[in-house]
């Protein structure tokens, strides 16, 4: 799958699981009830938005083992660079990284992270941002500094909103967590399949897949339309008043 449909099918995910899991006690709140003052049992709507925004971006993070990939491109040498090692230790593209162990070892990463220190927690935060945003496209067509620019200049706007409205990260490891895991799903509903069991290297398919080939003109036209849809619904449904 592309970068773009990665991105969407994460933010689904989150506005779909966040809310029913917002009383678990990693989430609920000895971390906001520090930062804020007020205690919590619930997502806040600024919460759910910045959590659907990380989880997209954290839904490229597979995609590190693939130095032509949207994630390894973000950045430039930076990211490149980390790309190709990443590509080394983890076997190649959809290797390790592209598994429910790694879904997890980075979930329980990001949520340490955010309980221990706080400035790693807000570098994760801004890397993930700029990471969804350029997923789904945020740019200047044709020109890199310029994208790079707006990119980084709504990054750090975002960012800036979400700490005037007092948000919360208790939930980053979730969101991390959900966000490879749904780009693991993804890219089971491709012909390649991904070894989700790693270290075992057998390679699953889902029995439903519909055979999506990356980049074709399915997935551009009928389906980023449709998760586009999607995600605006769930986003109605959730901000909806009771």
């Amino acid at each position: 799958m592309m970068g773009h449909t990665h991105a969407m099918t994460g933010a689904i995910a989150w506005l779909g699981l966040a809310p029913p899991l917002a009383a678990l006690p990693l989430l609920n709140e000895s971390s906001r009830f520090i930062e804020t003052g007020i205690m919590a049992t619930a997502l806040s709507p600024a919460e759910l938005i910045a959590g659907a925004i990380i989880c997209a971006g954290a839904a490229m993070l597979p995609d590190l083992d693939h130095p032509s990939a949207t994630i390894a491109q973000t950045f430039g040498p930076v990211t490149w660079g980390l790309s190709k090692l990443v590509a080394w230790i983890s076997g190649g593209h959809r290797g390790a990284t592209h598994s429910l162990a790694f879904a997890v070892a980075l979930g329980f990463g990001a949520h340490w992270l955010a309980s221990t220190y706080p400035i790693g927690r807000d570098i994760m935060v801004v890397l993930l941002i700029g990471l969804a945003l350029r997923a789904i496209g945020v740019g200047i067509p044709g020109n890199k500094i310029g994208s790079v620019l707006i990119n980084i200049g709504m990054t750090a706007g975002l960012y800036a909103v979400f700490m005037s409205l007092g948000v919360g990260y208790a939930w980053l490891g979730l969101a991390v967590g959900v966000g490879c895991l749904i780009h693991v799903v993804g890219d089971c509903m491709t012909e390649r399949g991904c070894p989700v069991l790693w270290p075992l290297g057998a390679k699953f398919v889902l029995p439903w897949k519909i055979g999506i080939k990356t980049g074709r003109k399915f997935e551009q036209k009928i389906l980023a339309p449709l998760l586009s849809v999607a995600i605006i619904g769930l986003l109605f449904w959730r901000l909806a008043p009771v």
